[in-house]
């Protein structure tokens, strides 16, 4: 009896163990896209996702493009792009969701998915880039977005694996190098 007692409490502490040394994933997160539908980020596991704020009066706007053709290029290899419209960047984001899913198709072709309209940061951030941000939730690492057009790499798996400013083009050999691998 004794030892049936000892034999299940270390499976239960075993469980316990694994379960902690699981990272954090994305697919935790339901989001809501352009349009107003739900979208669920566990109907990407297996991909590998491109995370980006944007904003369509940026200095960094024509990286929408670039977004685009990586996008197209890729997309048939389990790679993915999810933009999130933010408006925390001297108001560079002003249109409604159906203004900006205009703007996006018009002035880029704009293919890859949209969410709605949200927050990056400050009091009203949004869960998913609470996520992105903080360590103890992601398990990797802190950050903050610094600017509109920050990227954020989350591999097959649903872990963030890396983070990227600005001012790093989509196509950008680290970006390339780390979809084709």
């Amino acid at each position: 009896m004794k030892k049936k007692v000892i034999l299940i409490v270390t499976l239960i502490l075993l469980c316990f163990q694994m379960q902690a040394q699981t990272k954090p994933t994305i697919y935790q997160f339901k989001v809501q896209d352009l349009n107003g539908k739900t979208f669920d980020f566990a109907t990407l596991k297996g991909k590998k996702i491109l995370i980006v704020n944007t904003a369509s009066k940026c200095g960094y706007t024509s990286q929408y493009k670039d977004l685009e053709a990586i996008y197209e290029k890729y997309k048939n290899k389990n790679f993915v792009i999810i933009g999130f419209p933010a408006n925390n960047f001297l108001w560079q984001e002003p249109g409604t969701n159906a203004e900006i899913a205009t703007f996006c198709q018009k002035n880029f072709g704009v293919t890859f998915q949209m969410m709605g309209k949200i927050s990056v940061k400050g009091k009203d951030m949004h869960e998913v880039y609470k996520f992105l941000t903080q360590k103890k939730l992601n398990g990797v690492l802190d950050s903050k977005v610094q600017w509109n057009f920050q990227k954020y790499l989350i591999n097959e798996k649903g872990e963030l694996e890396q983070m990227y400013l600005s001012g790093v083009e989509p196509t950008d050999a680290k970006i390339v190098n780390w979809i084709e691998k």
